[in-house]
């Protein structure tokens, strides 16, 4: 199983956790949705198909700014 980690601008309250995490549990291969939000962050577990690629824009598509 793979990790990725980001930083994402705009999360605030359950909403939009709620929102984010309904929108990456549709990408067939994520299995474990973990968000921070005092922090900002999100861990995201994934195996094939999915890919980071897939992830960042489904993170972007929901209307979220992936932080570098």
């Amino acid at each position: 199983m793979k990790l990725v980690h980001y930083n994402v601008g705009g999360l605030a309250g359950t909403q939009s956790k709620t929102k984010v995490k309904n929108a990456l549990d549709k990408i067939e291969g994520v299995q474990d949705i973990s968000v921070d939000l005092s922090r900002g962050t999100m861990d995201i577990q994934y195996n094939d198909p999915a890919t980071p690629e897939v992830i960042e824009r489904c993170i972007k598509n929901t209307g979220y700014e992936i932080l570098k």
